[in-house]
């Protein structure tokens, strides 16, 4: 089954308790949103055809041209060109060595109009398929860089936060607002260890007392 067909039930328009949606094959986790709802579709239709990886791979490096390709985000986002010059266009990316589930994907979102969220699409398709190698996302974000030691010991410390057999897939960033200290994401776990946090309790605790 394509995943146009899978898809179709979450459709503002044709939304239903219908038996196409009741086969979906179960992500290993929830994501939520419209884009969600393309993502478990993706996720469900990739996983019948055992494809999973190579949509993967697909949606990683379209992702790539997402970043380095300015002319492509701008044929997406703009509003003046008409959708069906979008459809053909991205009928013809599905066509050119993609999996049949990715090019689906892809000739759906033109079709709907939805191609500007494509980029979340993806994210949280690669979250599904990091939850189905065991893999628990963990962001941490910095004031500086972390260095090689840093990141390893903070590595070494997040692994006890994730159950047996689980793996940690750490994403570092950089936010040099926070002015020091780091902020910690593990699945559905937050922590604001952030200098930037500290100051504005302070600055709160102050004026409510003036």
């Amino acid at each position: 089954m394509s995943i146009t067909r899978m898809i179709l039930p979450f459709q503002a328009r044709t939304f239903s308790t219908s038996t196409a949606a009741q086969k979906l094959v179960k992500p290993p986790i929830q994501v939520f949103g419209l884009e969600g709802r393309y993502a478990t579709a993706l996720f469900s239709a990739a996983s019948k055809q055992k494809s999973l990886n190579e949509v993967e791979k697909d949606l990683v490096s379209l992702q790539g041209l997402l970043k380095t390709n300015a002319t492509l985000v701008d044929f997406i986002n703009n509003p003046t060109i008409r959708r069906r010059a979008k459809v053909d266009i991205f009928k013809a990316i599905g066509s050119k060595g993609v999996n049949p589930a990715t090019g689906n994907l892809l000739t759906l979102l033109a079709e709907n109009g939805r191609l500007p969220k494509l980029n979340v699409v993806i994210n949280l398709y690669k979250m599904l398929m990091a939850a189905n190698r065991g893999e628990v996302v963990c962001e941490v974000i910095t004031a500086n860089p972390l260095d090689a030691d840093l990141k390893a010991k903070l590595e070494s410390t997040l692994k006890r936060l994730v159950k047996k057999g689980q793996t940690i897939l750490l994403t570092a960033k950089v936010d040099p607002s926070i002015i020091g200290g780091m902020i910690v994401s593990v699945d559905d776990k937050y922590v604001d260890m952030s200098v930037a946090s500290k100051i504005k309790m302070y600055t709160d605790l102050i004026q409510t007392a003036v």
